[in-house]
């Protein structure tokens, strides 16, 4: 079990560092000149030497003040995630199982989302986004543990802090509800919720911390817009270790697992795109232009990957199918996801296809090929996909192909390097940490239900509750 976890783990880094690139070229900021009173003080010195330096001044010296446009449109972009999570995540993985397991999924993410947001404000946001001291490398400090110091009057750059925590509660919340993916139908309901409380301490605070809030990726320079390797690749892989850990499912290969409505599926899937919006572009966390390049990426490389999907189902098995072009919108919403403000639309139409069709083969071939049952392809599409969409950042963001450009001194291989080595630390920290944890459940709890509670269905068995009385 453990050889064929780390043959996995081996797979997915390499597909995370094993990528080249060239050198393009890069944008040179320009700053304007601003007149001041210095200049007309000191005429024998050349305007623009002294404007510069007098402006930057005065601008680290200005209070933060609220923006009350950016600050309606965040309001509205956290909505917008929770709309993603409940009800579109559970409607779309609710869709994807059996009748008698209906229920069963629809629980899980509703009360994981309960449960996450509870812990955010308890302790999770202060890990993920204070200074950690000394430690602040890999995890953030507890000086706003039960939210202390957060007032309606504290700000976080142009929006309140509370807009701000609760935006970011949602991402917090999303990433452990998507897991439950990949152990659909066989999981113990006990055992979830305490896997998630410890997986969210350990395994997602960390690596929002690293990314997101001032940790060694963030000062190493990698770019992750909006959750690539923080929700999408932590999620995937942990997911990919439950679903090996706990076994296949019941007449996995033998009986037919179909999904049983393919219309809440539908549904499902749609209100993920358009949530996904807020997840997207609320992560500019303002309301500029770099708001509306997040937008329109978005939107194209979704509508990309769906094309794809469904052009290389059709030349493989003969039909387009409803499954497959949701599974494509998804491939593409998780490729862009950190990319979408750093790269061209161009470059989200290339990273959508490319994302949807590596999706496409990992769900139909590299699942059968090594023999695991992530049941509904948490790791194939969520995974693989957030690994091209991280590692393609580094690629597409160059200006020479229509992207935002690098930093001063840093080329397109610096940049892909770096994406790779966020790409490899994810890999490795969720999925060590994850089997430690699903261990740990395991001996306190049980992971798996029994085989007479599985046959007969999560719903009644877990929950005394059917989703269907006909």
């Amino acid at each position: 079990m453990m050889k064929k976890i780390l043959s996995m783990f081996a797979l997915v880094t390499a597909l995370g560092l094993g990528f080249t690139a060239n050198t393009f070229a890069e944008n040179v900021m320009q700053v304007p000149e601003v007149a001041t009173e210095a200049m007309a003080i000191e005429a024998e010195t050349p305007v623009a030497d002294v404007a510069t330096p007098v402006t930057a001044e005065v601008e680290a010296e200005a209070p933060a003040t609220l923006d009350s446009g950016s600050t309606g449109w965040m309001i509205m972009a956290t909505i917008l995630v929770l709309l993603m999570i409940i009800p579109g995540l559970a409607l779309f993985y609710g869709g994807l199982v059996r009748t008698k397991n209906m229920l069963s999924v629809l629980m899980q993410v509703f009360v994981i989302t309960a449960m996450v947001s509870v812990i955010w404000a308890v302790y999770g946001y202060s890990f993920a986004f204070t200074d950690g001291g000394s430690l602040n490398g890999f995890i953030g400090g507890g000086s706003k543990t039960f939210l202390a110091g957060v007032t309606p009057d504290s700000l976080s750059g142009v929006i309140p802090e509370y807009v701000f925590l609760t935006f970011q509660l949602t991402f917090a919340a999303i990433t452990p509800a998507l897991i439950v993916g990949g152990f659909a139908e066989r999981m113990k309901f006990s055992a979830v919720l305490a896997f998630v409380a410890l997986w969210v301490t350990f395994v997602y605070i960390p690596i929002a911390h690293m990314v997101w809030g001032g940790g060694f990726l963030a000062e190493l320079g990698a770019k992750d817009f909006a959750g690539g390797t923080v929700v999408h690749i932590n999620a995937g892989i942990a997911a990919l270790v439950g679903a090996i850990l706990l076994g296949k499912r019941i007449g996995y290969g033998k009986e037919a697992m179909t999904p049983h409505s393919m219309v809440m599926t539908m549904i499902g899937a749609s209100l993920l795109w358009v949530g996904w919006f807020g997840f997207n572009v609320g992560s500019e966390l303002a309301a500029d232009g770099t708001a509306g390049l997040a937008l329109i990426n978005t939107q194209l490389a979704t509508a990309a990957a769906v094309m794809s999907w469904i052009f290389i189902e059709w030349l493989a098995k003969g039909k387009p199918s409803m499954l497959g072009g949701a599974s494509g919108a998804v491939a593409g919403l998780v490729a862009i996801t950190p990319a979408c403000g750093f790269i061209g639309p161009m470059g989200a139409i290339i990273l959508g296809f490319v994302a949807s069709l590596a999706s496409f083969w990992a769900v139909t071939s590299l699942k059968s090929m090594l023999g695991y049952d992530d049941s509904l392809d948490v790791f194939g599409i969520h995974g693989v996909a957030g690994i091209i969409g991280a590692i393609g950042t580094g690629v597409f963001m160059s200006a020479g192909l229509g992207g935002v450009g690098y930093a001063d001194g840093v080329t397109m291989s610096n940049q892909v390097t770096t994406q790779g080595i966020a790409v490899g630390v994810t890999v490795v920290w969720a999925g060590v940490i994850s089997y430690i944890l699903f261990k740990v459940v395991d001996v306190l709890i049980g992971l798996r239900v029994s085989e007479e509670s599985e046959r007969e269905g999560l719903d009644t068995t877990e929950h005394g509750e059917r989703a269907y009385h006909m």
